[in-house]
C-alpha cells in the first residue's frame, strides 16, 4: 500500500478549515495531513492551534501570502507520501467515500492524476467546463516533483498547468464525481464587487499559463492527432498548421 500525505492549503478560511481537517484525520488515519496556512488574517490559525488538541495532524504558517501555487509546493516539500492528495478548506459535508473515490484509482495504478468534482456547485457537473480547474486532486508524488519550480508562482493558473503538463506527458488523468461535497463559489463568501474582481484576476492569471506554456498546448495537440483515427488524424494535420501560426500571432501581441 503506497503511503498518502493529505495537503490542505488554507487562506482566511476560519468557518470550514476545522471540519474539514476532522473529516481528513478521521477518514485517513494511516495517512499524513499537513495544513499550510497561506498567510490568514482571520482566526484560522488560531482555529487550527485548538484543533491540534484533537487531531494528529501538522500546520505549516507562511508569514504572509504568497498564493495557492506557493503553498501547494511548501506542502510537497514538506510531506513524504508516495500519494499526494490536494483538498480544498472550504467544501462541507465531507465522507468517507470521496476519500475514497480519489484515493482508489491511485492506490490500484488506474490513474496517474484523479481530479474530484464537488457536486453541489453552481454548474452541473456534466456541463461544467471548469470542472478541470477543481482544488481535489490525487497525484503521485513522482510526478509532480519535477514541475514544482514550475508552479511554484503561478497562483491562481496552477491547476491549469498542472493540467497541461499531464496531458502533454499523456498521463491517465481520471474525473470523479464527489456526490455530496459542497463547494462554495466565491460570490458565496465575499461581496459581488470582490467576487467580480477576484474571477477577473484569476482568469488573467489562467490566461497568462496558457500562453507562456505554448509548448505544452502543442504537445497536447499532437497527442490527440497520435491517439485520433487515421480519417481524424489526417484533417487535424491538416489545420494544425494554420492553428499553430494563428496561436503564435495570439502570443507575440499579449507579450508586447
Amino acid at each position: 500500500m503506497k503511503s498518502v500525505s493529505i495537503i490542505i492549503c488554507v487562506f482566511n478560511e476560519e468557518s470550514t478549515i476545522a471540519d474539514v481537517v476532522r473529516a481528513c484525520c478521521r477518514f485517513n488515519p494511516m495517512a499524513e495531513v499537513l495544513v499550510v496556512d497561506d498567510g490568514s488574517t482571520d482566526g484560522t490559525v488560531e482555529v487550527l492551534e485548538e484543533l491540534r488538541k484533537e487531531y494528529l495532524f501538522r500546520t505549516e504558517v507562511l508569514p504572509e501570502n504568497r498564493g495557492k501555487s506557493w503553498a501547494m509546493v511548501h506542502g510537497v516539500e514538506q510531506t513524504g507520501g508516495e500519494i499526494i492528495l490536494f483538498f480544498d478548506a472550504d467544501v462541507t459535508h465531507i465522507s468517507k467515500k470521496h476519500f475514497n473515490a480519489m484515493l482508489r484509482p491511485m492506490t490500484d495504478h488506474l490513474a496517474d492524476m484523479v481530479l474530484g468534482q464537488p457536486k453541489e456547485t453552481m454548474i452541473d457537473y456534466r456541463i461544467n467546463p471548469f470542472k478541470s480547474l477543481t482544488g481535489e486532486r490525487a497525484v503521485y508524488r513522482k510526478d509532480i516533483e519535477p514541475i514544482l519550480k514550475d508552479i511554484r508562482e503561478i497562483r491562481f493558473g496552477v491547476e491549469t498547468f498542472i493540467n497541461l503538463h499531464y496531458q502533454a506527458e499523456r498521463k491517465r488523468i481520471k474525473y470523479v464525481l464527489l456526490e455530496g461535497l459542497s463547494h462554495p463559489t466565491t460570490f458565496d463568501k465575499t461581496s459581488p464587487v470582490k467576487a467580480t474582481k477576484k474571477y477577473i484576476i484569476e482568469g488573467h492569471e489562467i490566461a497568462l499559463t496558457y500562453m507562456d506554456n505554448y509548448e505544452l498546448i502543442i504537445r497536447r495537440i499532437e497527442n490527440r492527432i497520435i491517439n485520433a483515427g487515421t480519417k481524424a488524424r489526417d484533417k487535424i494535420a491538416e489545420i494544425q498548421e494554420q492553428v499553430n501560426k494563428e496561436i503564435e500571432e495570439v502570443i507575440k501581441k499579449i507579450k508586447l
